[in-house]
C-alpha cells in the first residue's frame, strides 16, 4: 500500500494505481502531482467527507473508491472526471445524492450501505450504466427515469424501504441480475424447512474454501468425525442484502440434485454471527468461472485453458437449468445466476448455489413471469459463455448460441420460460 511519504518523496514514476488508507481527513493535494497518470484511485478506509473542486484534473482516472469514509453528500466533483467509469462509496453516511453528480459514462456504481432515500432523476441520462449496487439504503421508490438506462444488467436494491417493485423495472431490456429482498414489498412465503441447530462448540473449522459477498465458506468437522461445509455470514448488510434473507431462502429451496443440501443451522457463534451447515462437496469439484473483473463489469471470467466438450458443457448447463427451474417453481428468483456460483466435476455434474441475492416472489403476481425471465436472460449469458469454451460439435454449439440469443431477447416476455428451455436442451 502506498503511503503519503512515498508520494511526497517524488520517487513514483507515472503511477497508474494509488491506494491510501491512513486516516486521511482531507484529500491529499500531492495526488495532483500524478493527476495525468492515475487510472485507479483507492482512498477507502479513511475519514474523508469532501473532495476538491478541481477533480477534473484527473484526466485518466477510470476507477475511484471511497468506501468506509464519512461522506454525507455524494460529491458532484466526480461528474467532471472525463474518463471515470467506476465509482465506489460503500459504507459511508451518504444521505444526499444530488442531480447530475455522476459522470456521464459511468458503468459501475456502488453505493451499498448508506442512508440514501432518493435517487436523482438524472440517473436516466447514464446510458452506459451496467451495474448499480444500492442495497442497504433507505429508498422508498425508484425514479421512472431509471428505465432509460437501457444497458443496466445488474441491480441490487435489497434492504431498502421500497413499497412496490414497478413493472417497468422488470421490463428493462438487459436486466439479468436483480435482488430486492428485505423491502416492505418483498413477498414472504411460509415453506421453510426445519433443520437442526448445531452448537458452534461442536464445530472445528479446518480451512477456508471460498468467499462471496455475503459470507465465508469453510470446510469443518462436527463432533470430531463428520466432514461438512459451513457458511458464516458477514455483517448486517452485504452488497446483496441482509444475511437473514439469504438464510430464509436457503431454508426454502427444498431438495434438488443440483443444489447443495443443507443439514443444519449454526447456533451460539462466539461473535453472534449466523451460519449454515451444508454437505461437503467432493474436492474434485471446481468453480465453473470467476466473478466479473473491472474490465468485464457484469460478465464472468474464465481461464484461458478452460475448454469443454459439447457433451460435458451441455451436462453442466442442464444441471444449472434444472436447479433454476426448481427454484422458480418454489417462487425464488436466484438473482445471481452465474458460472462463479456453479461447481462442476469432470463428468459435468453441476451444483448451483449462493443465495445471497435470491428473492422470494408470489408466483401468482403480475410480475412473476417477468422475474423468471430475468433469470432466463442470466442463463442465456451462461449458455453463451459455455458455448464459447466448447471445442467440438460445431452444429451443437450453433444451436446453443441460438438458444442464448432467444434467452437474451430485449422484449422480456418474448424470452422462453425455463420449462421451454428444458425442452430445447432435451431435444439436443
Amino acid at each position: 500500500m502506498t503511503t503519503l511519504k512515498d508520494l511526497q518523496s517524488g520517487n513514483f514514476s507515472n503511477p497508474t494505481r494509488i491506494t491510501l488508507s491512513c486516516g486521511l481527513t482531507e484529500f491529499p493535494q500531492v495526488l495532483f502531482d500524478y493527476a495525468e497518470t492515475i487510472e485507479i484511485l483507492d482512498l477507502s478506509g479513511n475519514q474523508l467527507s469532501s473532495l476538491p473542486e478541481d477533480m477534473y484534473r484527473f484526466t485518466k482516472l477510470k476507477i475511484a473508491f471511497f468506501s468506509q469514509n464519512k461522506f454525507t453528500v455524494f460529491p458532484k466533483q466526480l461528474a467532471d472526471c472525463p474518463a471515470l467509469t467506476m465509482i465506489g462509496f460503500k459504507s459511508n453516511q451518504l444521505i444526499e445524492f444530488p442531480e447530475n453528480s455522476i459522470p456521464l459514462n459511468i458503468q459501475w456504481l456502488t453505493l451499498t450501505d448508506n442512508c440514501i432515500d432518493k435517487l436523482p432523476k438524472s440517473i436516466g441520462q447514464h446510458q452506459q450504466l451496467q451495474k448499480c449496487m444500492l442495497a442497504g439504503n433507505r429508498l422508498t421508490e425508484l425514479p421512472e427515469e431509471l428505465a432509460q438506462c437501457k444497458n443496466l444488467e445488474l441491480l441490487r436494491i435489497s434492504a431498502n424501504q421500497l413499497v412496490k417493485i414497478p413493472t417497468w423495472l422488470v421490463q428493462m431490456p438487459k436486466l439479468s441480475w436483480l435482488a430486492f429482498s428485505g423491502n416492505p414489498s418483498t413477498y414472504l412465503p411460509t415453506n421453510e424447512v426445519q433443520l437442526p441447530r448445531i452448537d458452534w462448540s461442536r464445530i472445528h473449522v479446518e480451512q477456508q474454501l471460498g468467499e462471496g459477498a455475503s459470507g465465508i465458506i469453510c470446510k469443518a468437522i462436527i463432533d470430531g468425525e463428520n466432514e461438512v461445509a459451513i457458511k458464516i455470514f458477514k455483517g448486517d448488510v452485504t452488497s446483496d442484502g441482509y444475511p437473514n434473507d439469504e438464510l430464509a431462502t436457503c431454508l426454502s429451496t427444498g431438495l434438488h440434485e443440483n443444489i447443495v443440501p443443507l443439514t443444519g443451522i449454526i447456533s451460539k457463534h462466539p461473535e453472534g454471527k449466523q451460519g449454515i451447515v451444508m454437505e461437503l462437496i467432493p474436492s474434485e469439484y471446481r468453480n465453473l468461472g470467476q466473478p466479473p473483473s473491472f474490465a468485464t463489469c457484469t460478465r464472468d471470467v474464465f481461464s484461458r485453458d478452460q475448454k469443454f466438450t459439447f457433451t460435458k458443457g451441455l451436462c453442466i448447463l442442464k444441471g444449472v437449468l434444472q436447479a433454476a427451474k426448481h427454484l422458480h417453481a418454489r417462487g425464488i428468483m436466484h438473482g445471481d445466476l452465474y458460472a462463479h456460483n456453479t461447481l462442476y466435476n469432470s463428468e459435468g455434474k453441476a451444483y448451483f448455489g449462493d443465495f445471497g441475492a435470491a428473492t422470494f416472489y408470489d408466483n401468482n403476481s403480475e410480475i412473476a413471469p417477468y422475474l423468471e425471465r430475468l433469470d432466463v436472460r442470466a442463463f442465456g449469458c451462461l449458455v453463451q459463455d459455455i458455448a464459447s469454451l466448447m471445442h467440438d460439435n460445431e452444429e451443437g454449439k450453433a444451436s446453443l448460441i441460438k438458444l442464448s440469443e432467444q434467452c437474451m431477447l430485449e422484449v422480456v416476455m418474448e424470452r422462453p420460460s425455463f420449462e421451454e428451455v428444458v425442452k430445447f436442451l432435451e431435444d439436443l
